[in-house]
């Protein structure tokens, strides 16, 4: 995961090692009608943590469209009813099985599970995504094994020309479709992050981002959404030997900070020496740091 204050205290402590946390993005084939029949996608989106979804809504004649033309909306719209419709029907299937079995056996947690999955499917028929519907603590635990697609976070990704990077109406227009559907939406130009991926140094990508007016690269954007959307922060452990980033949900008290880390050290934990990244820049050292009782 790129963080500027990750390099920053790697360059203060100079450690023998350094370690960034990471996420893994792993490339789907495009949601078109063969891809969709076969159902091998859904599959492949089942293991994943959340989704980002790449929409086309740039003209080019030299590159083919499934749909005949480029209409960005209409896509997202196609794709977002297949998943809701991919959930629907595994939930139509689930009700159709337990119902089957709470008739030979009277079993509580089937017919918890029977009355959870009919909330489900009635929530998916009026075209919203699980990822709307609260749950209780122990209706997630009922449900974290099942392949429900919408109930995973979702960033979107608009794939524009270079010229629309800054174009507030495509944004906003997605932004609007979106409202109240928990996701996430940001523009990115594959183009011009092909031509700074083909850069050498680090000087002359900055260069060209700021020559083009972008502040980080679509993947730096990416990232973010993506710790943003599942509700991730970053904290570091630092010193010689190693500096390392490590992930957390956010709101996460320091036990389980330190269970990330080790679960031997949030069974045992006692204490934990904290501060800042801010306070640290600002006074530029520990030492500093400890002087002022920090």
């Amino acid at each position: 995961i790129i963080d500027s204050r990750f390099d920053t205290l790697v360059d203060l402590y100079e450690p023998k090692k350094n370690v960034r946390a990471r996420i893994d993005l792993v490339l789907l084939p495009r949601m078109e009608a063969e891809t969709i029949s076969k159902g091998d996608i859904f599959k492949d989106i089942a293991d994943m943590d959340a989704v980002c979804h790449v929409v086309r809504a740039f003209e080019d004649e030299a590159i083919y469209h499934a749909g005949g033309s480029v209409d960005a909306l209409r896509d997202f719209d196609m794709v977002n009813s297949e998943l809701i419709l991919h959930d629907q029907i595994f939930a139509e299937k689930r009700i159709e099985r337990l119902s089957a079995m709470v008739k030979k056996i009277k079993d509580e947690d089937q017919q918890k599970e029977l009355v959870l999955m009919t909330k489900l499917k009635d929530f998916l028929e009026s075209e919203k995504p699980l990822r709307m519907i609260e749950l209780s603590e122990d209706e997630e635990k009922m449900i974290r094994s099942y392949p429900f697609i919408t109930r995973k976070k979702l960033v979107i990704a608009v794939n524009v020309s270079e010229g629309d990077l800054d174009n507030d109406a495509i944004l906003s227009a997605f932004r609007e479709r979106c409202e109240g559907l928990m996701i996430e939406v940001m523009l990115v130009s594959a183009k011009v992050e092909a031509e700074i991926a083909l850069l050498d140094t680090k000087e002359e990508k900055e260069e060209f981002l700021k020559d083009l007016g972008i502040q980080e690269t679509a993947l730096e954007s990416l990232t973010k959404l993506c710790l943003k959307s599942l509700n991730l922060i970053s904290f570091f452990t630092v010193g010689k030997d190693e500096v390392r980033q490590w992930l957390l949900r956010k709101g996460s008290k320091a036990p389980k900070a330190a269970g990330v880390i080790h679960s031997d050290l949030e069974r045992g934990f006692i204490r934990a020496e904290v501060f800042k990244y801010d306070e640290l820049m600002e006074k530029g050292s520990e030492a500093e740091l400890k002087k002022l009782g920090k």
